[in-house]
């Protein structure tokens, strides 16, 4: 099972071809359909074509959508849509986790790493035709810096010291330490750009392929085509309707009725029925989401190690990707880094099902017979809920008690994540392994919803950061996650494919980027309409 993700995860990164995906599926054995959305990701060689609206029906919209890259969140689903169709960052990550120059056209940086030099484009224009320099970029920097912020990107920003301009295109980064990863830190979705002393956020100004028309909070978004766009065979179609639309099942008539073009998170139990629908594909692609359940690593019992080591091996993740996902995704680790990132330990032993190791992790703990609450809600993630029911059966088999504690959607993330002592969690993921690491599992970090501390771990972390020696690099944060998956407080017991549906009218480049979703929310710059 873990030869065929990798094989699927190497197809919808392009590092194989489809005839080597199924040399490599006869090498194991197995079959699949050519009709299987296993293959669905690889489009037909079509030559982009410019016309056309696209109409696209996504999750997370909310009365409170703010196109504010700045405010407490962005949303990786609605909100991140409508924002990369009208502004674009100083870099962006290719489909194979490259950082390549987006508003920057290159960088360079002091041998540790501590001082940066980002060359800014020229001749590139705002909407309002205001021509982007120096300025615009620090002030959007900054931003997520000032000291009343409440911008969620603000933490990641803290290796910077100091900001400035040398002269119209060149900036200067002065870091507090060196890091490696400030090119990947400038693609990350909050580091939008926008003119000097913005104020109107919900206007949508940028220098992105489409200029917002309209923009209602939860409901809808319209944006035409920017005629002056800067990057060459890119912003295809004419104009974009993007509308905020909840619920799974009316997304999915939607796209049945031809009402919208393109839907993201199809329901993973209907997902195949779909597909074979006359019109529709169903696109997959292995990414960065992925499912964990933290436990609160402060307090009894979740502060011993043995009882977390119990219950990580008291899971059935096979079952859980099988049953909640429909197999449109893989098995997690107990760590965060997906196969798409670049330095992900494909060298560490999976961990599996195993009752007996479960049993004897309770016993050494002395805790035989106690019974673990579990608390749960759909909110969390789809599945959710059946998620822990199929926990509480496989540990059953381990002789661990756990009670499925069912929770309300609303006020979930307020009232239950980070206050009980284990639920369920979800994440996006990001571009980084430092990214990731240092926003959830650093010491202090206040999304750390285990509360983990490690000195071991932290002293990587930052070691890590500042090492310009790919392959030292790589053998840290390989450790970084073999500790995490070993002494963390976090079971991540499954990765989700980024899956849409769409028209089969529309085509788009080979390979899909998995880096978020709907094509790292690149989809209205790089897709286009057969016809």
């Amino acid at each position: 099972m873990f030869e065929l993700e990798k094989l699927e995860s190497m197809l919808s990164q392009g590092k194989i071809s489809r005839r080597e995906f199924l040399a490599g599926l006869s090498a194991l054995g197995l079959t699949v359909a050519l009709s299987s959305p296993l293959l669905s990701t690889q489009a037909h060689a079509s030559v982009p074509k410019k016309g056309g609206r696209l109409r696209i029906g996504l999750s997370g919209a909310s009365t409170a959508d703010s196109l504010d890259s700045g405010g407490a969140c962005c949303d990786p689903i609605w909100e991140l849509n409508i924002v990369r169709q009208v502004r674009n960052c100083l870099v962006e990550i290719d489909p194979t986790g490259k950082p390549i120059p987006e508003l920057a056209v290159g960088w360079e940086s002091t041998p540790d790493a501590s001082k940066w030099v980002f060359k800014i484009r020229k001749g590139v224009e705002f909407h309002n035709g205001k021509t982007l320099d120096a300025n615009d970029v620090i002030y959007s920097i900054n931003h997520h810096r000032g000291k009343d912020s409440k911008s969620s990107a603000k933490a990641i920003l803290n290796p910077i010291k100091d900001i400035k301009a040398d002269g119209k295109h060149n900036i200067i980064f002065e870091l507090e330490y060196g890091y490696a990863d400030m090119p990947a830190l400038m693609a990350e979705y909050h580091m939008q750009i926008v003119p000097d002393n913005y104020k109107n956020w919900q206007n949508g100004m940028g220098t992105g392929g489409y200029m917002l028309k309209e923009f209602e909070p939860g409901v809808r978004a319209f944006s035409k085509r920017n005629p002056n766009y800067w990057k060459e065979g890119r912003a295809h179609f004419d104009e974009i309707e993007c509308i905020g639309i909840g619920d799974t099942s009316s997304r999915t008539s939607a796209l049945e009725t031809g009402a919208i073009d393109l839907m993201d998170q199809p329901d993973p139990k209907t997902a195949h029925l779909l597909n074979k629908r006359p019109g529709i594909q169903v696109l997959r692609v292995p990414g960065l989401r992925h499912y964990t359940i933290p436990m609160l690593t402060n307090m009894a019992p979740y502060d011993n190690n043995d009882i977390r080591l119990a219950l990580k091996y008291a899971i059935n993740r096979e079952e859980l990707v099988k049953q909640v996902l429909n197999g449109l995704g893989m098995i997690g680790n107990d760590h965060p880094i997906a196969p798409v990132n670049r330095y992900y330990a494909s060298e560490l032993p999976q961990r599996k099902y195993d009752p007996d190791k479960a049993k004897f992790h309770i016993k050494k703990a002395g805790m035989e017979g106690h019974k673990f609450n579990l608390h749960v809600a759909d909110s969390a993630y789809a599945g959710a809920v059946d998620s822990a029911v199929l926990i509480q059966e496989s540990a059953s088999k381990a002789g661990i008690k756990i009670n499925v504690v069912r929770e309300p959607n609303d006020g979930y993330w307020v009232n239950v994540w980070r206050k009980k002592p284990w639920s369920f969690c979800s994440w996006s993921g990001r571009p980084t392994e430092d990214m990731m690491f240092s926003i959830a599992y650093a010491e202090g970090a206040e999304w750390n919803d285990a509360l983990w501390k490690n000195e071991q771990f932290n002293k990587l972390l930052k070691e890590a950061r500042a090492e310009l020696d790919d392959k030292k690099r790589r053998e840290m944060y390989v450790e970084m996650q073999r500790i995490v998956r070993d002494e963390g407080g976090t079971v991540v017991h499954m990765f989700a494919d980024n899956v849409m549906a769409a028209t089969t009218k529309l085509k788009f480049e080979e390979p899909m980027s998995g880096f978020q979703p709907l094509d790292g929310q690149k989809c209205t710059e790089k897709w286009w309409f057969e016809s």
